[in-house]
């Protein structure tokens, strides 16, 4: 197999299990933040175990850098805390299409490092994105918990965001493991001071749950993601990432029992199409940009 079509493939599976993910909010009897807690500090363990075996760096180039780690391992932890609400609240499906508004939105947000305005189909695409979101609101109270978990959902994509664009700026020399095993440690450090149920109360079916998603769902992923992008363009990484929603989709109704309906296929697919357009264009400006 080509270097190329074995990064391919650790792309497509890093993906899959990403999508994978979404579905331990409801497989899992604890509340989002107690898994977040649990499973950021399994996936730490288990970066570090990799970085060690692969006789990658642990320790950071500059002593500025661990700053700018534990602002992103703050970020991610609240993207991830919220990540897990939105999904418990809102269910898989709609709960992962609320939250891949993050490409529209970092469009927006990068102005405001690189002091540029967006493009009018930048625009065209948000208002796009926008009326997904509108077909996929049961009623406009935050009383109904679908609702209260789309917009939880799109807080976690604005996060996510944020950190991506943070993570592009200042933290770009690391590889993917080596920066995930920071976010993950400080996420978990950051919140087990909030966790209701102890590890030794959670059930056992719970414990291999938690091992299950950060070990395979988590280090895994982040690790066979930064491989292949070693003989792959961030464009086609971008691109086939979009995969996520659809893969979540599909083993939420497999697993769980989560039936789409015609207008959630509707809504789901203008922001899914929203940021695969808005991907697709930004990797085709920096490719023009070079």
């Amino acid at each position: 197999m080509s270097p190329e079509k074995q990064s391919l493939t650790f792309l497509h599976i890093a993906v899959l299990l990403f999508g994978g993910t979404a579905l331990f909010a409801k497989l899992i009897g604890l509340n989002a933040l107690d898994i977040t807690v649990y499973r950021t500090a399994i996936a730490a363990v288990a970066l570090s175990a990799f970085l060690v075996l692969t006789k990658q760096a642990i320790r950071l180039r500059q002593l500025a850098d661990y700053g700018i780690a534990i602002i992103l391992g703050i970020v991610v932890g609240l993207h991830w805390v919220t990540y897990f609400a939105g999904m418990q609240m809102a269910g898989i499906t709609i709960g992962i299409i609320a939250f891949f508004t993050y490409p529209v939105m970092t469009v927006f947000m990068e102005p405001m490092f690189s002091k540029r305005l967006p493009h009018l189909q930048d625009v065209f695409i948000a208002i796009m994105v926008l009326l997904g979101i509108y077909l996929l609101v049961p009623e406009a109270s935050f009383g109904n918990q679908v609702t209260l978990g789309i917009a939880t959902g799109m807080f976690s994509g604005f996060l996510f965001a944020l950190r991506n664009i943070l993570q592009k700026r200042y933290f770009i020399g690391y590889s993917g493991p080596q920066t995930m095993l920071y976010q993950s440690l400080v996420a978990s450090i950051m919140l087990c001071a909030f966790i209701e149920v102890p590890i030794n109360q959670v059930a056992e079916k719970d414990l291999y749950l938690l091992l299950l998603v950060g070990v395979i769902f988590t280090a895994a992923p982040h690790a066979l993601f930064a491989a292949s992008l070693r003989h792959l363009s961030a464009k086609t990484a971008g691109l086939i990432s979009c995969l996520q929603p659809l893969y979540a989709s599909f083993f939420a109704f497999l697993l769980l029992n989560e039936h789409i309906t015609l207008t959630t296929l509707i809504g789901g697919t203008l922001v899914i199409s929203g940021a695969f357009f808005e991907t697709y264009l930004v990797n085709k400006q920096a490719k023009a940009v070079k």
